[in-house]
């Protein structure tokens, strides 16, 4: 019995989608921008909920809008622990980490 090789290029359809980005060393990075981008997100969901404009956020953080806006940005992957433990706090809530 022969073993099927696979072309490159081609998608073996038996693989998922995690697996097959692992495969191409992108799986890390596209995990740190989704969590990116879903925190983000939370942070202005709050923001909203909480009526607070950017620059009010801003003053409660005690930086600039400029680096409200990039927290904001979900392709701007330069954040920091700290300055998202601040906009946490500026909203009420609490940055929690986690290894698993």
């Amino acid at each position: 019995m022969k073993k099927a090789v696979k072309k490159k290029g081609t998608i073996d359809r038996s693989e998922s989608f995690d697996e097959f980005l692992a495969q191409d060393g992108l799986l890390a990075e596209t995990e740190d921008a989704a969590v990116k981008e879903i925190i983000a997100d939370q942070i202005k969901v709050a923001m909203d909920k909480k009526g607070l404009s950017k620059s009010a956020m801003a003053a409660r953080m005690k930086t600039s809008r400029r680096q409200l806006d990039r927290l904001l940005d979900p392709d701007n992957g330069s954040v920091t622990l700290a300055t998202l433990r601040r906009a946490a706090s500026a909203v009420g809530r609490n940055l929690r980490v986690e290894l698993e």
